[in-house]
């Protein structure tokens, strides 16, 4: 998907990790990981890892089942597959060793989600002249800043969510239920070159913000109903996103102010996302605003995370960077986050990239409730 000096900038970025750490090899074994440094990735099926050393070549080591896509799909050409009747972590093990790295420094992130307990203490107890260095956190960290081939992948994702939202607005009316609704942006993605046809939640909204994360089930839509819709379109595993309220018929006095209050305040806060900016000021913009307003009685919930590649994981939201009251890092020009407000059953998202002026949206929907179609 990305040219070869795509990954050339990636590795020498995992190598200046490296050098910073003083490890002499790489272990990379998440799923997003695996996926930005190699350009494959495979679920965890059965454990598999890729290889980066301080110098030398790169090697791969997963089921042979899975050698052939990797080879296809990866710039790596060292592929060590292994049977499924062989043990996965001792596989892994045994490449380490036969590519000269027993007695190395091996740096591996303790938090990724593939190093379980049970996979660091095999793999130690099998690598006894090893020392393992601890790298939390790495396999998010050298993601969270995007290259402009990235963003232009993110650009095209954003483009599809913007044309399956127009669509649900547009398409929408009593009678209909929120799996229809779905259903149409569900056919845009596909058509549009999604990877996948699945949407995020399309509930009916109530209550002030608690609709966010509804159970999808089958919901008659009715006249006055606001239906929240979240599309989470992936292109090449980059995924947007954006939220938005449909409403079905004309929206009140009094929730078209709440709207635009919402818009208003997220609107102050994208342009505060400058590079060296404080997450925890940017975040303030809208917390502590939302609540100045009386918009919302309480806001516990972050108003920012960050965005990029996504893989199958037992995560789907991605929360190494967020935006809270307690958020003491600065932005970084490249990072795109999913920028997100709720209020009195209304949602307001957007994919921003931070960019040396502020914040940018790559999606571009109209910002407001948008109108379904009456019977009226």
């Amino acid at each position: 998907m990305f040219a070869g000096a795509e990954y050339q900038r990636r590795t020498a970025l995992a190598r200046a990790a490296m050098d910073a750490a003083s490890v002499d090899l790489l272990l990379i074994d998440s799923g997003e990981l695996l996926a930005w440094a190699t350009g494959y990735t495979v679920s965890e099926t059965m454990y598999r890892a890729a290889f980066l050393p301080r110098e030398g070549e790169a090697w791969f080591t997963l089921r042979a089942l899975d050698e052939a896509p990797c080879r296809e799909k990866s710039w790596i050409s060292d592929v060590v597959g292994f049977k499924d009747t062989e043990d996965a972590v001792a596989a892994v093990a045994a490449s380490i060793v036969a590519h000269g790295f027993a007695r190395a420094r091996i740096g591996l992130d303790t938090r990724s989600y593939s190093m379980n307990a049970d996979t660091f203490m095999r793999l130690t107890a099998m690598l006894p002249e090893a020392h393992v260095v601890p790298m939390p956190g790495l396999s998010d960290s050298l993601r969270w800043v995007k290259s402009e081939a990235e963003i232009a992948v993110l650009r095209q994702a954003s483009k599809i969510a913007d044309k399956a939202m127009l669509a649900i607005a547009q398409q929408t009316k009593p009678g209909m239920t929120t799996r229809d609704a779905a259903a149409i942006a569900s056919g845009i993605f596909l058509r549009e070159g999604a990877d996948t046809g699945e949407v995020g939640p399309v509930v009916k909204a109530s209550g002030s913000h608690e609709f966010l994360h509804g159970v999808f089930k089958t919901e008659a839509i009715g006249e006055g109903d606001i239906v929240h819709v979240e599309l989470i379109p992936r292109v090449g595993n980059y995924g947007a996103r954006m939220m938005r309220p449909v409403m079905v018929g004309t929206p009140s006095a009094e929730l078209s102010v709440t709207a635009a209050a919402l818009v208003a305040l997220q609107d102050r806060q994208i342009a505060a996302m400058k590079p060296g900016a404080l997450a925890r000021d940017v975040d303030a913009i809208m917390r502590q605003g939302a609540l100045d307003a009386g918009l919302r009685p309480d806001y516990e919930n972050v108003t920012a995370y960050t965005l990029g590649l996504y893989t199958r994981t037992p995560r789907t939201s991605d929360f190494s960077r967020v935006f809270l009251p307690t958020s003491d890092w600065a932005l970084q020009e490249g990072i795109v986050f999913h920028v997100y407000t709720t209020a009195e059953g209304l949602g307001f998202s957007e994919t921003v990239v931070v960019e040396r002026d502020g914040g940018k949206r790559l999606t571009k929907a109209a910002r407001s409730i948008l109108g379904a179609i009456s019977d009226s």
